[in-house]
């Protein structure tokens, strides 16, 4: 697990894996682009605390589903996984 001492250096890190996971050239899996939104959410947002989606629109609940499944996860902890998540993303798919 990444450790940061203080929030500037997550912050940087935060912002430089946000930048980075669009260098993608393959397209991580749904499972994965979920992973990636919720975290990305709650790291910025927190808690999901919108009216859940239709269910006839399967994305956006799939979406809303996956964000309201971190509830409690706090932003600094939401932003060390998104990292650490990313980490994993660019070891498995090829990047420019």
């Amino acid at each position: 697990m990444l450790v940061y001492e203080s929030e500037d250096t997550l912050d940087q890190d935060f912002t430089h894996s946000t930048e980075i996971i669009r260098t993608l050239t393959v397209k991580p899996s749904n499972d994965e682009l979920l992973q990636l939104y919720g975290l990305f959410k709650q790291a910025t947002i927190g808690n999901n605390n919108t009216d859940s989606p239709n269910i006839i629109q399967l994305k956006e609940k799939a979406k809303w589903n996956f964000w309201y499944s971190l509830r409690g996860i706090s932003k600094r902890n939401a932003k060390t996984k998104y990292n650490e998540f990313v980490i994993n993303l660019i070891e498995k798919y090829p990047h420019s």
